[in-house]
């Protein structure tokens, strides 16, 4: 089986969950003989030598020499300039408006390559101002390679391949699955962008089939957007066992603890819970020592909060890491704490768990349906987020314990099952014809 499988972030060029499933899913696909053709933005320090057979878009010659304009069933979509970015606030919006005019003459010279017959479409890859108008040249791109690739299947990871995957149907006939990482409620709330909302509802009701990352995301993709539960199949994330205990050598330090809380300072991650249990913590333990690994547009907030808190010396902001930084965090870390919103999945705690650091993780979140034994809290109640922060601390024997239960619980999560259940997916509409 060959598969035409399109995404926006691979290793090691990664912003967050995104990239590392698509590495796991692919890796255990390829491993069951699927053969998969992936197809990037652009590769930046891929090693493409990969698993998979990896393409950049921005590399593939064109046939069509002006702006791509989509016109499907029950949507009209024409890109424009705007400053669009996934997780942008109020705060960030003057600086990125700035940052928008200084390369203004840079993305009319890139768009002008494109109307007048340049070889290959123009696209950086980056979440950036210009993002709406690259995803649909990115559209344009799978319409040329579905005309010249042989596959059996095309499968999209979140919203930015809507375009691709629907295009490339279109030219092949071929069934299109929308696996759905993260939706436009999770990472705004009810503050939805309206544009990223009509992309993910277009997507989701016209492709074949859809694969959700877990019930929770399933609730919402049938809730909010309106689509049948029967079209929609929940495979978990999971987690490269390999990748765990690179950091074996560090040691923690006798008699100091440090909590740590890893991921985007969004609105979606529930930094600012974090924050106010933390001070709940210190009024117990006050040689706590608290640390932020992630940037996002809450981070100017939580850092002032921080300030006013007067915990400013038990708080470490570490910004974005990566590679070997996080195996040393982790290593050096007593607790992980995930106190999402709304958290479609989460293998950030999976991947401490393969550290033998004990979690605590929201009961909003996809990955509390597959950790029964795990400490969970509501990302609202901070009462009770101390509480358990407090008691992990407070007795080695429970953080023992968590230890040996995650270390079984780990033993039935990997690639391998979520794979399987994909080939089920691919199987399913292939039967259909």
């Amino acid at each position: 089986m060959r598969v035409l499988m399109f995404g926006w972030e691979f290793p090691p060029h990664i912003s967050g969950g995104l990239g590392t499933a698509c590495f796991g899913i692919t890796k255990a696909l390829t491993e069951k003989q699927v053969e998969i053709v992936f197809v990037l933005p652009r590769i930046k320090g891929v090693d493409r030598s990969s698993h998979v057979t990896l393409l950049s878009a921005s590399e593939i010659p064109l046939t069509r020499t002006r702006e791509v304009e989509y016109f499907g069933k029950g949507m009209d979509f024409r890109p424009i300039d705007s400053i669009l970015r996934p997780y942008i606030g109020e705060e960030q919006y003057m600086a990125v408006l700035s940052e928008t005019r200084q390369s203004s003459e840079e993305q009319e010279s890139s768009k002008e390559a494109w109307r007048e017959g340049g070889p290959c479409a123009a696209i950086s890859g980056d979440y950036g101002p210009d993002m709406m108008a690259e995803i649909v040249r990115y559209g344009g791109v799978a319409r040329v390679l579905a005309g010249r690739e042989n596959f059996d299947i095309i499968h999209g990871h979140d919203w930015m391949t809507v375009f691709a995957g629907i295009y490339a149907r279109e030219v092949s006939g071929k069934p299109f699955i929308l696996h759905v990482h993260a939706t436009e409620f999770d990472r705004s709330g009810e503050n939805v962008n309206r544009d990223i909302f009509e992309i993910e509802r277009f997507g989701m009701r016209n492709a074949d089939c859809i694969i959700a990352v877990s019930h929770y995301t399933k609730g919402i993709i049938v809730n909010r957007y309106e689509i049948k539960p029967e079209k929609v199949s929940v495979v978990h994330n999971a987690v490269t066992k390999e990748d765990g205990g690179g950091y074996a050598a560090v040691r923690k330090r006798p008699g100091q603890k440090i909590v740590l809380f890893l991921g985007r300072i969004t609105f979606q991650k529930g930094p600012d819970y974090f924050i106010e249990a933390a001070a709940r913590v210190l009024k117990v333990f006050p040689d706590v020592t608290f640390v932020m690994a992630g940037t996002g547009d809450m981070m100017p907030r939580m850092i002032e909060r921080v300030a006013e808190l007067r915990i400013g010396k038990h708080f470490h902001f570490l910004g974005f890491i990566s590679g070997d930084q996080i195996e040393q965090i982790y290593a050096m870390s007593d607790l992980y704490v995930m106190p999402s919103v709304s958290e479609p999945f989460g293998i950030s705690p999976l991947e401490a768990m393969l550290r033998d650091v004990p979690v605590i993780i929201s009961r909003q979140s996809g990955v509390a349906e597959i950790l029964n034994n795990a400490l969970t809290v509501d990302f609202w109640d901070v009462s009770d987020l101390a509480n358990k922060m407090i008691a992990v601390l407070q007795y080695p024997a429970l953080s023992r314990d968590m230890t040996d239960m995650s270390r079984e619980t780990l033993r039935t999560i990997g690639w391998e099952h979520a794979a399987e259940k994909i080939i089920e997916v691919y199987e399913g509409l292939r039967a259909k014809g």
